[in-house]
């Protein structure tokens, strides 16, 4: 048992240097990419493809680490905590990739596979965000389908949530009730992320349709698209170890049609 809880143990502390050595390196190259940026002026963020580019190439050097230890774990416990640890990696990870988006102008059949590299439309931004963190997912034929199909690839039936002509406010305290991770949610004719941490501060991530037209990062009072739909479906990306299992395993996620 010693020896068990031993290697548990070395296990997860070379997965959190590594995390936080990640967290810094990126940090870092973002704030010096954000420096230059402020010369456009507030509310005029920037697409950034070169840190898009570090924070997915660290991330499949850590999801292949973490891999190797998840195939070498001995017993429950282990494959739990390193679970654990993968999750922790993604939820940190996949907002700061979509924030490298950020300013990337939408088109209704935008295709762009990186920050700044064209016009987005919100299922080519959702699919791409993805597949660049490592999801082995049909980047085109996932874009294409309906919200609810996309979800679908990922979480069973029983594991979304959709609400018609909810309350904008209740949706919002019923979603924070289920608990923080990474959400995938469906609107009348849009599909988005939504962010939301341990502190429950709800983030709405998407190319948007509507002013200012490209890809934003809103709060609860700003964000007017998710708010105006009367049809929203919601599925916990993160908190489902399924899912997290299959990443980190570099298993396929075929499409749902």
């Amino acid at each position: 048992m010693r020896i068990l809880w031993t290697r548990l143990l070395l296990i997860l502390l070379v997965a959190g240097a590594g995390f936080a050595l990640w967290s810094n390196r990126t940090a870092l190259h973002r704030m010096g990419r954000d420096i230059f940026a402020a010369k456009d002026g507030p509310g005029t963020p920037a697409p950034d493809p070169e840190t898009y580019s570090v924070l997915s190439d660290d991330l499949e050097s850590h999801r292949q680490r973490l891999s190797d230890a998840y195939a070498a774990a001995g017993s429950d416990a282990e494959r739990t905590a390193i679970l654990r640890s993968a999750r922790n990696l993604l939820e940190g990870a996949l907002p700061r990739l979509m924030r490298c988006w950020l300013g990337t102008p939408w088109a209704y059949e935008g295709i762009a596979h990186e920050p700044g590299g064209g016009k987005v439309a919100c299922g080519y931004f959702v699919s791409s965000v993805l597949q660049d963190a490592r999801f082995d997912v049909e980047w085109g034929r996932l874009a294409q389908q309906p919200s609810q199909n996309i979800l679908g690839t990922f979480l069973r039936e029983d594991e979304l949530h959709i609400r018609v002509g909810t309350d904008y406010e209740l949706f919002l305290t019923e979603l924070q009730s289920r608990g923080p991770g990474i959400y995938i949610v469906g609107l009348d004719s849009h599909v988005a992320f939504l962010v939301i941490p341990d502190s429950g501060e709800i983030r709405f991530i998407h190319s948007s349709g509507s002013r200012p037209w490209c890809v934003v990062d809103e709060d609860r009072e700003s964000a007017d698209v998710l708010r105006r739909s009367r049809y929203r479906v919601t599925g916990n990306l993160t908190a489902n170890p399924n899912v997290i299992a299959r990443w980190l395993m570099g298993e396929k996620f075929p499409t749902r049609t």
